[in-house]
């Protein structure tokens, strides 16, 4: 790893949640358990459209040990769930649109109890013809799954005249990229506990991204006013996007309001493939056209994204890759269409890099395409046609930190594996092993982070001095393996002086939390840093007020260090923390609130602030077998300052080991609307085996000089640019171009050597 050591050296700390996850100490909310609980489950649709003729649930009730059945009728608010667009049924009431859709949920004694009443309950179907093709989805004569039709969401974005732009083009590259609907695979399946209180309240202890979100959408659904839900979200094992949205959440409240006994839910795998979230498959139709000497001319992109039977942010996703197909390059003329469609296939949503990875996976192929058809070399041909430091955005929109760009270009171009990429070895000539080939490819993007223009996007946080001094950091934000914890303790340490032992960090409760917003969209770290920017000066005054007048001493002899208030003309510690909160005076708190910056521009989900980022890949490929094995990565990230130099390197390391399953293997095959793949025995992921080869990370930290905006995410941006890099790298080997993910060997494979000289 390379990350600036001269700025990280003597920064690498002991994650605060890190002994308690290694030694299994540490209690995930589904591990959560009460004496007098009981068990949920959902009855899921059998199939993936028709009509439901009956619901009987007679047999149910009679059933020894079962407490509650419930079904539409239950319900007593809106029986509708969606973070944006609450359009998904709690309890389907006519119709089914997917295989995950609930019909009714029982608590039982145990979970066998709760199995067999399931079993019990008498489901009468009118089967429906059933809509599996996005494309076809959208013909007149499709059968139609919502009132507004089956396009859920339409999105165009136009410059100049694409078609009077193509006129004088020299080459013309036109390629249709598919991309896989990829699971998160998280460790802790969807789950939770939920627990009514003697004095009516509600509290959930359930993994969410955005407790104040779940607390009022399940407001809606009970109809219970918001300050009587409480929503514990924190520690969660891993999300990527996937518990953004309510899953089981709405089933176990409603339970334990109906019983009035704490209700333990934790979905199988197979129910968690079965009704979760998934990426959004995506067809990218492009046509892109250069003049002679490389200039880009005219880019035209058509998007189909199958969202799946309810919408969740598949508007949103659509958005974003609109904006990323686009990326960081100018064009004269440019015409975007983008339509995300209803199907009855599996529910596709929120997932790490939000759209923008099968967008930067068509958009860069067009890239390396269009550099080998005018026979130049891929990174020139991206140095040709890159944003300028004084251009606009995607959107035409102003934006923040366009330096980015060319400094992720230039490390790329420096890096020892780029300047391989000609070597003899690199360019496939004879080996020990004829049938092993190898390539080098590289890829280029500029990420998004925050909601976006349009989107309400609240940040903010509270530190306080509390009772028994510690320095409590309290934030709505929630801790689901990225480090948050490890990274807000390091903000607090190196900005203010603390020692870890100050500090109590409070997340993910929001009876407690001020609303800081989602923990998505990486935004989280930008959000937490900029908040301690703005309290520090508040918090140092109200500490040195107060102990100067307790020490006869001004405040400006004093300052906040390691275990309390340091000064004096040997500058030690002269007061405790634990002191200082003893002495008279008023509560030493404040707090913050703001907005997530965003563009002037008018343009729904249009970014300002983006993060930078290049992959550069060595890959080994056997043509006998058409597996792949990825050799060595470098990565070059523009994002400023680091702020924690171990969980900076665990995010990237992480996100391309997303991004070798979302290019090499992953795929939840479906057939006529059911999941062929059930379980992870079909499924597989990457492991560290197959991140076995060199992972190089350069952190690039400096930001222009008028930018105060502090460090980006880095989050998402991992995962995004390695799947272009690999095809890319596949192409030198192979000669073949990648158009579909995940790679299928076959499609690689070759005939023996010694068959072909046959």
């Amino acid at each position: 790893m390379l990350l600036n050591r001269a700025t990280s050296a003597g920064r690498w700390r002991i994650r605060p949640d890190g002994l308690g996850k290694v030694t299994g100490s540490l209690a995930y909310l589904t591990d959560m358990t009460r004496e007098d609980m009981l068990y949920g489950l959902v009855l899921r649709s059998e199939h993936p459209h028709a009509r439901i003729v009956s619901i009987q649930t007679e047999a149910v009730k009679q059933l020894p040990g079962v407490h509650a059945v419930l079904t539409y009728l239950d319900v007593p608010g809106l029986n509708a769930f969606g973070i944006a667009h609450p359009d998904q049924p709690v309890l389907c009431e006519d119709r089914v649109r997917y295989v995950g859709d609930a019909l009714a949920t029982v608590a039982a004694d145990s979970i066998a109890i709760a199995q067999q009443a399931i079993e019990l309950i008498e489901i009468e179907y009118e089967i429906l013809p059933l809509v599996d093709d996005p494309e076809r989805a959208l013909l007149a004569d499709a059968p139609q799954l919502h009132p507004q039709g089956n396009a859920m969401h339409h999105t165009s974005f136009s410059r100049g005249n694409v078609e009077d732009g193509f006129k004088p083009c020299t080459h013309i590259i036109e390629e249709t990229y598919y991309t896989p609907r990829q699971m998160h695979t998280y460790m802790e399946t969807e789950g939770g506990l939920f627990v009514p209180e003697e004095d009516g309240r509600l509290t959930v202890y359930s993994p969410t991204q955005h407790g104040f979100m779940d607390r009022m959408q399940l407001s809606r659904i009970l109809a219970k006013p918001q300050q009587e839900i409480r929503i514990v979200s924190s520690p969660i094992g891993g999300s990527f996007g996937g518990k953004d949205e309510l899953n089981v959440q709405p089933y176990g409240a409603l339970l334990a309001m109906s019983t009035g006994k704490p209700i333990k839910m934790h979905n199988s795998r197979h129910e968690s493939i079965r009704a979760g979230l998934k990426r959004h498959p995506m067809k990218i139709t492009m046509k892109t056209g250069t003049d002679a000497a490389g200039k880009l001319l005219a880019h035209q992109v058509s998007i189909i994204s199958d969202t799946g039977p309810y919408s969740t942010l598949g508007a949103e996703v659509l958005n974003f890759a609109t904006e990323h197909v686009i990326g960081p390059y100018r064009y004269e003329h440019l015409e975007v269409k983008g339509v995300s469609v209803f199907t009855n296939n599996g529910m596709s949503g929120e997932f790490r890099g939000f759209g923008g990875n099968q967008a930067i996976f068509a958009l860069e192929g067009q890239m390396d395409r269009l550099a080998e058809r005018l026979g130049m070399e891929p990174w020139a041909f991206r140095k040709l046609n890159m944003r300028q430091v004084e251009d606009l955005g995607p959107f035409d929109q102003p934006i923040a930190m366009t330096e980015g760009a060319e400094q992720v270009w230039d490390a790329v171009a420096k890096c020892p594996l780029w300047q391989e990429r000609g070597s003899s070895v690199a360019a496939g000539l004879p080996e020990a092993e004829p049938w092993i080939k190898t390539g080098i490819g590289a890829a280029f993007t500029m990420h998004g982070a925050g909601l976006g223009v349009g989107i309400p996007d609240p940040a903010g946080g509270r530190l306080a001095l509390a009772a028994d001094g510690r320095i409590e950091a309290v934030f709505g934000y929630e801790e689901f393996g990225q480090g948050l914890l490890a990274t807000l303790e390091q903000m607090l340490i190196e900005q203010y002086g603390f020692a870890a032992e100050d500090i109590r960090i409070i997340i993910g409760d929001t009876d407690v939390v001020p609303e800081s917003g989602s923990t998505t969209a990486s935004r989280a770290t930008a959000m937490m840093w900029k908040s301690l920017q703005r309290l520090k000066k508040p918090l140092t005054e109200q500490m040195l007020k107060r102990a100067g007048a307790f020490l006869h001493l001004s405040e400006e002899q004093l300052r906040l260090g390691e275990g309390g208030i340091w000064g004096g003309a040997d500058d030690k510690l002269l007061l405790s923390y634990e002191d200082l909160a003893k002495t008279d005076g008023s509560p030493i708190s404040c707090e913050t609130s703001f907005a997530f910056p965003t563009s002037p521009t008018d343009r729904v989900g249009a970014h300002f602030m983006y993060t930078y980022s290049a992959v550069a890949v060595k890959v080994e490929l056997n043509s006998l077998t058409g597996r792949v094995r990825v050799l060595q990565q470098y990565h070059a990230v523009a994002a400023g300052p680091v702020i924690n130099p171990q969980g900076f390197l665990g995010q990237i390391e992480g996100g391309s080991s997303m991004a070798l399953g979302f290019t090499l293997m992953e795929d939840a095959i479906m057939d006529k609307g059911h999941y062929i793949t059930r379980n992870l025995d079909t499924y597989l992921v990457p492991t560290i085996a197959d991140q076995n080869g060199l992972v190089e990370v350069e952190a690039i930290e400096q930001l222009p000089e008028n930018d105060n905006y502090g460090p980006r995410g880095i989050g998402e941006v991992g995962s995004v640019t390695l799947a272009p890099a690999i095809a890319a790298a596949i192409r030198q080997a192979s000669g073949k171009w990648v158009t579909k993910l995940p790679v299928k060997p076959s499609f690689l494979q070759e005939a023996p050597f010694f068959l072909m000289k046959g």
